[in-house]
């Protein structure tokens, strides 16, 4: 991916990639390199995830975070936020993680669309009915994050600063692609948590941003805007459909979706 900016935002790049390094509740930003608009957070966004490609693959997909009005006044912020997937942090399920891998590992239960065709920036933007001709398959997914320990109390003045921090992401589990999945209603898809058996939340394709396929749109003019489009084999994770968890070693996830499917993940 190419980056723009200047020193300033390849310094608080850097700054990301050791904090995440070392793994620990972070603090602000220095406000030296904190971004001061979403133009200038997602120029560190871009230059961060350069940064990761060299350990953890190239982009293969995106995630949006914020999918509801709540989340972003609870941040300060007036839009979701995009993300990038890397391809050495996107596995299929079932699968396992260790905690001691993060700082601290939070989970999402969410809608994956794996793309099928090319989705090009040209002429007016994308729409639900427009992006759903680019969509090969869906399947359920986990998102996988890192807060670092962070304190919540905070956010609402680190909005954008969780958008350079490509928005926690480190990775998805995904189950198998259905694709005759034109016959499902995706809004309505039914997903339900669990964590060693017992029941965590649950929630339908319409709780984030509408359908699944709104978000797509959402992700694709976002991309958009900044000079980017989604390609062919793209996977993107459309925001969670209950509220986020944080399990510990020893607990087990199950996220079952219905028609899509149900998926696993071992915390060790």
């Amino acid at each position: 991916m190419a980056t723009k900016g200047g020193r300033r935002v390849r310094d608080s790049a850097r700054w990301l990639v050791e904090r995440h390094r070392a793994r620990h509740q972070p603090p602000d930003l220095p406000a030296a390199y904190a971004p001061r608009n979403i133009r200038e957070a997602y120029a560190v966004q871009d230059e961060f995830v350069a940064l990761k490609s060299r350990e953890c693959g190239p982009v293969i997909g995106y995630k949006i975070a914020l999918t509801t009005p709540q989340m972003r006044r609870f941040v300060g912020l007036q839009d979701s936020i995009a993300g990038c997937l890397h391809a050495r942090q996107v596995v299929r399920a079932p699968a396992s993680v260790r905690a001691a891998d993060y700082g601290r590992l939070l989970v999402e239960f969410e809608i994956a669309l794996l793309l099928d065709d090319d989705l090009r920036g040209e002429g007016a933007p994308h729409t639900p009915h427009q992006v759903a001709s680019a969509v090969g398959a869906v399947m359920p997914a986990f998102e996988l994050a890192d807060d670092l320990g962070t304190d919540y109390a905070t956010l609402s003045r680190r909005g954008l600063e969780l958008a350079a921090d490509n928005a926690w992401n480190e990775g998805a589990v995904i189950g198998w692609p259905v694709e005759d999945w034109r016959a499902v209603d995706l809004a309505s898809v039914q997903g339900i948590a669990r964590i060693n058996g017992k029941a965590v939340g649950e929630g339908r394709g319409a709780d984030a941003m509408g359908s699944p396929l709104a978000a797509l749109a959402w992700i694709a003019n976002n991309l958009r805007r900044r000079g980017l489009s989604l390609r062919k084999g793209d996977i993107v994770i459309t925001g969670s459909l209950v509220p986020s968890q944080f399990p510990r070693a020893g607990d087990m996830l199950q996220f079952d979706a219905g028609p899509l499917g149900a998926i696993e993940l071992t915390v060790n």
